[in-house]
């Protein structure tokens, strides 16, 4: 484990019942997450190592930034399908190693929702939301191992999740991870990458580019404005 209308346009003042951080995603609490896997099947490969990374709010400055990282390798699940091609790519040679320090999918997620949960209560917010680059990969194989593990409760919103493959692409014109972040003057190393650990704090730092710069931007916070009809809530 490793912890690391235009009736009226005024700026949004910070309410006095949510946090900032609160505010900011409309009670969600962005945890980036990367995953290392034995294939693309989320139901049937291995998941070999996570990483989460929680964000930090300036209240002063309404910047975000890195907070704290979690990361474990993982053992395969039993009869988990392991792809060799996978294996190879993300450099495993073997997953069943001792030398990996690995630990079963139960006891990662566990300390990982342990950490999310300390964190989103004391950021004001009701739940969590997954950040990726790919969200609907990384957040498939942690829903799939939290439902092998029995674990009940997940912290995480079970679809809703912020994609920085989107969101660089529309930012900074690039998708791919590594010109991403060299498009946002992110230093990026090809040889770490492939990494839960250094993958996910890589995220983590694009996505506070974006949400960063687009405040820079002027386009947050949001300017009031006055409602006279009648717009249901969610």
């Amino acid at each position: 484990m490793t912890t690391s209308t235009a009736n009226s346009a005024k700026t949004c003042s910070p309410s006095d019942e949510k946090s900032l951080f609160a505010q900011r995603f409309r009670g969600y609490f962005p945890v980036v997450v990367d995953v290392e896997t034995a294939g693309f099947n989320a139901q049937t490969d291995a998941l070999l190592e996570i990483a989460a990374s929680t964000l930090s709010l300036d209240e002063e400055t309404g910047q975000f930034s890195l907070d704290e990282t979690i990361h474990f390798n993982v053992a395969p699940f039993d009869g988990a399908n392991l792809e060799q091609s996978a294996l190879d790519f993300i450099g495993i040679r073997d997953p069943f190693s001792p030398l990996r320090g690995a630990v079963g999918e139960d006891h990662a997620l566990k300390e990982i929702f342990k950490l999310i949960r300390k964190k989103m209560k004391a950021a004001g917010c009701q739940r969590a939301v997954m950040v990726a680059h790919n969200a609907a990969f990384d957040l498939g194989f942690v829903n799939a191992a939290t439902e092998r593990c029995n674990i009940k409760r997940s912290p995480f919103h079970p679809f809703v999740s912020f994609d920085t493959t989107t969101l660089s692409g529309l930012a900074l014109g690039q998708t791919v991870l590594a010109k991403a972040c060299q498009a946002a003057n992110i230093e990026f190393s090809n040889s770490e990458a492939h990494s839960a650990l250094y993958d996910t704090e890589k995220t983590a730092e694009l996505f506070c580019y974006i949400v960063n710069k687009w405040q820079a931007l002027g386009g947050w916070p949001l300017p009031v404005v006055e409602n006279h009809g009648d717009i249901q809530p969610e």
